[in-house]
């Protein structure tokens, strides 16, 4: 998808608008709607608001407001007239439209009982942009990489600092193997279609020849699920958290398969002052940390470690 089709999701007010803008869509991020609001644009890693005349502006007065009317037709287009078709994502309070760009969602939940049935009344809309950046893995590879096989390795960030966008490439890289590497099997557990960005199931970002892609399924059971199918030498998924990630990432490394992961964080020891994680840091599950930052670009790597917190590369240092 390119920027017109993007552009093309929204409504014709906001459309008409982002079209004077000329943005490029390598710098862009997130488009968020929020319904008698300013349209907030997060573009070339700062936030500015849609102008009124077009183009983008950092006067609140002078900003474009969202009305019910905008919210509506844009998920009229975003779902293709269908949101019929879109329910089981909706429930999940997001939908990936073809490129794999995420679309979130939120509004007044519908409850069946203790779980989601549905999403109505959405007001808030924010489209995240999937940016494939190929070839930003490689100054991390040579730490990440065996002669033939990989460290269990975690990726550890603060929110938009590009682990989704590092992960991706690293999976890529790690499938198609290179004239030193062999590729290697890789399952990927792709439960918010951010990964691959999966449309009617097949991924629109490049994830290697010898990727295989669970879209849309929760993290636990997608990692027993691959590996009784599907038999990877790697298993890679986003955002690891509660009690049932950590005890399936237990259950994979004991069944012989390496693990990349990422999850939220400020440092190594933010992550430790987490129950859960300290215990995987106490039994050196993970062989690698990587420390990504965001203070000048998306990707940035502030520091490298191994599973017994040695350092083996850090920024402004080297390795």
């Amino acid at each position: 998808m390119d920027e017109s089709q993007i552009i093309r999701l929204f409504s014709g007010g906001i459309r008409r608008r982002l079209e004077k803008a000329h943005l490029d869509q390598e710098q862009l991020c997130e488009i968020r709607l929020r319904v008698h609001n300013p349209c907030m644009v997060l573009y070339r890693g700062e936030e500015s608001f849609l102008d009124k005349n077009g183009g983008l502006t950092r006067e609140r007065l002078c900003a474009y407001c969202v009305t019910g009317e905008d919210i509506k037709e844009t998920m009229e287009h975003i779902a293709g007239y269908s949101l019929y078709a879109y329910e089981e994502e909706i429930r999940q309070g997001y939908l990936t439209v073809q490129g794999g760009h995420r679309v979130g969602i939120a509004g007044k939940a519908v409850m069946e009982g203790e779980h989601i049935r549905s999403v109505k009344y959405i007001s808030y809309i924010n489209v995240r942009i999937s940016h494939q950046v190929k070839g930003c893995a490689s100054p991390l590879m040579p730490y990440v990489r065996m002669d033939r096989s990989i460290y269990h390795t975690l990726i550890i960030s603060p929110p938009l600092c590009g682990k989704t966008t590092m992960l991706r490439d690293m999976i890529r890289q790690i499938s198609d193997g290179d004239d030193r590497h062999p590729g290697l099997t890789v399952g990927v557990v792709d439960e918010r279609s951010e990964i691959g960005g999966c449309y009617q199931g097949v991924a629109q970002n490049d994830l290697g020849i010898r990727t295989d892609v669970l879209d849309c399924c929760p993290k636990a059971e997608g990692m027993m699920m691959l590996i009784r199918s599907m038999s990877p030498a790697v298993v890679a998924v986003d955002e690891i958290g509660d009690y049932r990630d950590i005890h399936a990432i237990e259950a994979v490394i004991h069944c012989g398969c390496k693990l990349m992961a990422t999850v939220h964080g400020d440092s190594i020891e933010d992550l430790r002052q987490k129950p859960l994680f300290a215990r995987l840091m106490d039994e050196h599950i993970f062989e690698r940390y990587i420390l990504l930052q965001g203070r000048r670009r998306a990707g940035e790597v502030r520091a490298i470690f191994d599973q017994r917190g040695t350092c083996l590369y850090q920024e402004g240092r080297g390795g």
